[in-house]
């Protein structure tokens, strides 16, 4: 008897935090809607081919020079001969463009403006332009920031162009194969990574916030009172959590899979045990720091310097393999890393249980490690 009222305690406790979460249409939105919308604009913005338009500066001596032909007219036979003029208002500069059609890689257009020096590194710095040409001698030099990828893509452009005596050839790149396979393109390397954070975001914030947040309005204060156990509210509260954060990430993958046909090529079943072990590590990391503070203020910081670092080292959005090499192993050791690297495994590697058994072991004993600790010093008021 004491067993079936002792569930029966449980089980309204997860159904009262249901209802309440529920009835927010905040935590909807930012729990369902926004990830998706964030999925939809980052993967057309990075999957989607657009035409580009780089403009470059052409430095004009002609002022300075008896006869202005000898001083550009490798640039300017070029541009008179494959470039149309733009109609220019009086007193602008005189202006070039080209248009190079590309199928596979996106058509490039260029746009040349012929200026002085001191107009030019005005446009550089307000970043109208990323090259600036000049000739001397009948050489072409080119000068930008050698530290902007677009202007190193740019210069790779025009000196192709440039030496070359029919440059319409260059426009011929069927050796170029983009790839477009699932598995290969941004977008899949973003989703999994959306989930992950998802994971931690909703762990951390709507857990430990809302613990420590209910402190502060002394409501936790009115449950000591009660028979209830405080395993059995902080269970509540993750079991509740982690049902809501398989619905977010399921509407994600499934939203993934109509628009980006985003496929999950691993195993399944080790995808679902991977998504609790890392809920239940977050869950319990959330436990942990709102075990004591009642502070709002002091949460939001312990928060931040949880989920800030991670979001930024972790690989969600772009891989932690750009920073140096010696931070690596760290990075690797990260929660949000391991389960990003994990899901990431999982649904565009092909991968199964064995090859996810470390992470999942490892953030299993994170979370009950911290939710052991958390419940040992945790104080209603």
């Amino acid at each position: 008897m004491i067993k079936i009222k002792t569930h029966n305690q449980l089980s309204l406790l997860i159904l009262s935090y249901f209802k309440e979460m529920i009835r927010e249409p905040g935590i909807l939105f930012w729990g369902i809607a926004f990830p998706i919308l964030m999925s939809l604009g980052l993967g057309i913005a990075f999957s989607k081919k657009q035409d580009i338009e780089r403009k470059i500066a052409v430095i004009s001596h002609s002022e300075n020079t008896v006869n202005p032909s000898d001083s550009i007219s490798k640039i300017m036979n070029f541009l008179n001969r494959y470039c149309v003029k733009d109609t220019v208002k009086e007193n602008e500069s005189q202006s070039f463009r080209m248009e190079i059609p590309d199928e596979k890689m996106g058509n490039t257009t260029l746009i040349f403006r012929q200026t002085g020096w001191n107009e030019a590194m005005v446009w550089l710095k307000r970043g109208n332009i990323s090259v600036v040409m000049e000739e001397n001698n009948r050489k072409i030099s080119y000068h930008f920031d050698p530290l902007n990828p677009e202007a190193q893509l740019t210069y790779l452009r025009l000196s192709r162009l440039f030496g070359n005596e029919n440059p319409e050839i260059i426009t011929n790149n069927d050796h170029v194969e983009p790839l477009t396979l699932s598995g290969t393109r941004y977008i899949d390397f973003l989703v999994p990574g959306l989930i992950a954070m998802g994971v931690m975001m909703s762990c951390m914030w709507g857990l430990s916030y809302g613990i420590i947040e209910k402190r502060s309005k002394k409501l936790l204060r009115r449950m000591v009172a009660t028979p209830m156990k405080k395993s059995y509210f902080l269970i509540g509260l993750i079991t509740v959590r982690v049902g809501m954060n398989f619905v977010e990430s399921g509407l994600l993958l499934l939203f993934s899979w109509i628009v980006f046909g985003i496929t999950i090529q691993g195993n399944i079943p080790a995808l679902i045990l991977l998504f609790i072990a890392g809920n239940i590590a977050f869950a319990g990391i959330a436990v942990f720091i709102s075990s004591h503070t009642s502070s709002t203020e002091v949460g939001n910081g312990f928060i931040n310097a949880i989920v800030m670092p991670m979001m930024v080292l972790s690989g969600v959005f772009f891989s932690y393999h750009n920073f140096p090499d010696w931070s690596i192993p760290f990075i690797q050791k990260l929660p949000l890393t391991m389960l990003a690297d994990a899901i990431r495994s999982l649904v565009i590697e092909g991968a199964g249980i064995p090859e996810v058994s470390v992470s999942f072991f490892v953030l299993m004993a994170i979370g009950i490690v911290f939710f052991g600790a958390g419940l040992k010093i945790f104080k209603w008021y």
